[in-house]
C-alpha cells in the first residue's frame, strides 16, 4: 500500500478506496461484488463509498453484507439525498442507511449535492448525528468553489472534512481552482469515477502507449492503471474507483506501483488538456 490521506480530524486512510455505484443492481453479480470488496479489505484498503441513492439502497445492502463481520477494517462513507437533507430527514435517512449497512455508525456522511434545504439546517443535523455517535465526521459531494464558500460561511463549516467530486483525465475542471482551494481548507477531495464512465476514455491511444512502457506485479500495465495512477499522484486525494470483480480490484491496487514520468505527464496533458479557465463543476 502506498499513499495515505489524513482528514482534518486526524483520521488517516489509504488514498485508494472502493466505490460501489451500480453495485446491487444485478442480483447475479452480488457474490462477485461482495468478494471484490472483501478482497480489497484483505489487501489493506479501508475506504468503501456508497449512498442511499445507489440502487435505492441496494448498494448499501451489498456493502453491509460484505463488511458485517469486519466492520473495524472499514472507513465507511455514505451519502444523503438533498431531498432528505432536512433536520428530520437526515436522521431518518442515516438510520435507514445504517440498517442496510448492518452497523450502528458510519465514518463519514456526505450531502450528495446541494438542494433546497438550507446548508445550516443539514449541517446542524449532521452535528447531532455526530454527537450521538452515528457518524464520525461529515462532508459534501458535488460542491463547486462557490458552494464551498457557502459551506465556509455556515456556523458549522469548519467541521466539513471532505468534498467528493468527479475527477479523471477526461474531467479535469477542478484543477483550475477547486482542488487547491479544498486542499487549503484542509478538505479532502474524494475523486469518483477516476477511470471515466463506460470505458471510452480508456481507449485513448496515448494511454495505451504509456501503458506499454510500465508494468506492475501483475504484469504489463493497462490503460486503466495508468489513468488511476495519474489521479492518485495528487496529494490529499482519495480515489474511489468501482471494481465489480476481484480481478479488477487487484488491478486497481497494483496501479499504485506505477510512477509516471515527466514525459508521461506531458503526453497526458496534451491528450487531455488541463483547464485554462474556470469551468462549471462536472457531475455524472
Amino acid at each position: 500500500m502506498t499513499g495515505k490521506v489524513r482528514f482534518r480530524n486526524g483520521v488517516e486512510v489509504p488514498a485508494l478506496g472502493m466505490g460501489t455505484w451500480n453495485m446491487g443492481d444485478d442480483v447475479s453479480l452480488r457474490s462477485d461484488e461482495i468478494s471484490s470488496l472483501q478482497a480489497g479489505l484483505d489487501a489493506g484498503l479501508r475506504v468503501i463509498d456508497t449512498a442511499e441513492m445507489y440502487g435505492n439502497g441496494r448498494s448499501e445492502s451489498v456493502v453491509g453484507e460484505a463488511i458485517e463481520k469486519r466492520r473495524s477494517d472499514v472507513f465507511l462513507v455514505s451519502k444523503v439525498l438533498p431531498s432528505n437533507a432536512s433536520a428530520k430527514g437526515v436522521v431518518r435517512s442515516c438510520t435507514d442507511s445504517l440498517k442496510r449497512l448492518r452497523t450502528d455508525y458510519m465514518d463519514l456522511y456526505l450531502l450528495h449535492w446541494q438542494g433546497s434545504v438550507p446548508l445550516e439546517e443539514t449541517f446542524e443535523a449532521f452535528e447531532k448525528l455526530r454527537d450521538r455517535g452515528m457518524i464520525g465526521s461529515w462532508g459534501v459531494s458535488n460542491f463547486d468553489t462557490a458552494d464551498m464558500k457557502e459551506v465556509e460561511q455556515t456556523s458549522q463549516g469548519e467541521n466539513c472534512v471532505a468534498n467528493q467530486v468527479l475527477y479523471s483525465l477526461s474531467h479535469r475542471g477542478i484543477e483550475f481552482d477547486l482542488l487547491a482551494e479544498d486542499h487549503d481548507r484542509q478538505v479532502v477531495t474524494m475523486a469518483y469515477s477516476p477511470l471515466g464512465q463506460g470505458g471510452g476514455m480508456l481507449k485513448d491511444n496515448v494511454l495505451a502507449k504509456i501503458a506499454q512502457q510500465h508494468s506492475t506485479s501483475l504484469g504489463p500495465a493497462t490503460p486503466a492503471q495508468i489513468a488511476l495512477a495519474w489521479v492518485l499522484r495528487q496529494s490529499s486525494l482519495i480515489a474511489i474507483p468501482k471494481a465489480g470483480s476481484k480481478k479488477h480490484l487487484l488491478e486497481n491496487i497494483a496501479a499504485q506501483e506505477i510512477r509516471l514520468t515527466d514525459d508521461d505527464l506531458a503526453a497526458l496533458d496534451k491528450a487531455f488538456p488541463p483547464p485554462k479557465k474556470k469551468v462549471p463543476l462536472e457531475v455524472i
